[in-house]
């Protein structure tokens, strides 16, 4: 059978010993979606960030709202190492019956399953060569708690805290955590930290703590920091300037709009009356969702979408409309494994082709791909540049695991004195003084030609494309003119 740990009697019970290891091995969560597990998982990677140490954290999780299984994975190293070795973990936490086999089988021999006791396990899910951290959580919260809700959400605080006792994580660091994510709200942090103390004192009395497997604080963050990628891209978007979102919720890219929209909420409100400096339009689909970006962008406004895999499909056809009619506008895709009948919670660059010649032929579309939530940032600010000097859409080619899950990463910088690359914008006094208006004046250009932008709320600006659109060029080999435009309908 599978032993359970009792004080003084760790190295006894060990039938297979791994080696001592300092910051270098892999825990794995293994919770049920919608348990709001996710906040305890999190705040266990932050404590060990704090504590000087590098970590990679993935969230895989299933394709639903709630009930199905999840699991959390955090690679602990110095040298900054991202994935697992040899596919499985020093550490696992198992706290969802449904997948709990799966969960025991994944322990490398010699390792430590930690799991919920209040429950007997089954005699044939048992292994005799890896160790048994036995915690009666549900018994515990069922004590402490009288609300179902905490009963639930505390389960996941009480094994953070026993993984500070058994890892060596500091607990003050927690604590501190705790009191960052809930300020303002004593009540929150008071029983948060005391969840925490009751997983912590647990673990001190039932087990040697701490482990052979272990931290030790370092300083090796430097000036890093612990983000997703689509925060980047969000507040990208805020300090570059946008004030239009056309938008259909999609997974993995939903949280670049709720990001944009959190600190729009901070940065965009006009001091002076109250009123919001932005405009968020939920479509009824994604075809309507690059429509309003569209022809917001076509009104003057800095406006851009998000989307995935199937938006993309969708949006084809008005990519193709804004390449062929000039109009700016930026579209993040975070791409994924499929339709949501397939793996819409799996990561995949699978949209590179059907991006770049997005449209029914004769476009090749400009890209951008960030390979850190530092450069999805910094290309979210690229890309509206980039789209008003060449007034064609702009697409940043994110994906699911660099989108949604927390990696290390340069700090966002912003310069403040940073002027704005609008291409030949018109002002209103340039507009007035315009007798036949074309999207593009040319008397003596390159033969690459970019037409001029209009300034955004001038009415004189707004302009019409009918078809056919004939154009009579006249070339010479020192200049290109127009010598007729003649639009009808």
């Amino acid at each position: 059978m599978t032993k359970s740990i009792e004080p003084n009697l760790l190295q006894a019970t060990q039938a297979i010993k791994l080696p001592p290891a300092i910051n270098d091995f892999v825990i794995r969560f293994a919770n049920t979606n919608g348990t709001g597990s996710a906040s305890a998982n999190n705040m266990f990677a932050k404590a060990i960030v704090r504590m000087g140490i590098p970590v990679s954290a993935k969230n895989i999780f299933p394709s639903n709202i709630q009930g199905l299984p999840t699991w959390f994975e955090v690679r602990v190293s110095e040298r900054n190492y991202l994935a697992r070795r040899g596919g499985k973990s020093e550490i696992v936490v198992g706290m969802n019956s449904q997948s709990l086999a799966d969960d025991i089988d994944s322990v490398i021999s010699g390792g430590f399953f930690l799991y919920d006791s209040s429950k007997q396990l089954i005699n044939n899910l048992l292994r005799n060569d890896i160790n048994c951290l036995s915690i009666p959580i549900s018994a515990i919260c069922l004590k402490e708690y009288q609300d179902p809700r905490q009963r639930q959400l505390f389960k996941n605080v009480i094994y953070v805290g026993a993984l500070a006792a058994l890892l060596n994580i500091e607990f003050e660091t927690l604590k501190s955590l705790v009191g960052d994510q809930f300020k303002g709200k004593e009540k929150l942090i008071t029983a948060n930290i005391y969840a925490l103390e009751l997983g912590y004192q647990y673990a001190n009395q039932h087990f040697i703590c701490p482990l052979p497997i272990k931290v030790e604080r370092r300083d090796l963050i430097n000036d890093r920091i612990l983000v997703n990628g689509n925060t980047g891209s969000g507040l990208g978007a805020v300090y570059r300037g946008a004030t239009i979102v056309g938008w259909y919720p999609i997974t993995p890219s939903t949280s670049i709009i709720e990001k944009f929209a959190s600190y729009c909420e901070r940065l965009r409100i006009d001091p002076a009356n109250g009123k919001k400096n932005y405009a968020l339009v939920q479509a009824e689909d994604e075809l309507a969702a690059i429509g309003i970006t569209i022809g917001a962008s076509w009104n003057g406004a800095i406006a851009f979408t998000a989307t995935s895999g199937p938006g993309i499909s969708l949006m084809t056809e008005f990519l193709g409309l804004a390449y062929f009619s000039e109009i700016p506008m930026v579209l993040s895709n975070v791409q994924r494994a499929g339709p949501s009948t397939g793996m819409p919670t799996r990561t995949q660059q699978s949209d590179i082709l059907s991006c770049a010649d997005a449209s029914h032929g004769d476009t090749k579309q400009v890209l951008l791909f960030p390979e850190s939530p530092t450069e999805c940032f910094e290309f979210s600010a690229l890309a509206f540049d980039l789209t008003e000097q060449l007034q064609t859409p702009i697409i940043i080619m994110s994906d699911l695991d660099l989108g949604m899950n927390d990696h290390l990463t340069d700090e966002f910088i912003w310069d403040d004195e940073k002027k704005y690359k609008q291409g030949k914008l018109l002002s209103a006094e340039q507009l007035s003084e315009i007798k036949h208006y074309a999207v593009i004046l040319i008397s003596t250009v390159t033969v690459f030609a970019i037409g001029h932008y209009r300034a955004p709320i001038l009415i004189r600006g707004l302009f019409l494309l009918g078809e056919p659109l004939v154009i009579t060029w006249q070339i010479t080999a020192k200049n290109l003119k127009i010598m007729s435009i003649i639009c009808s309908g």
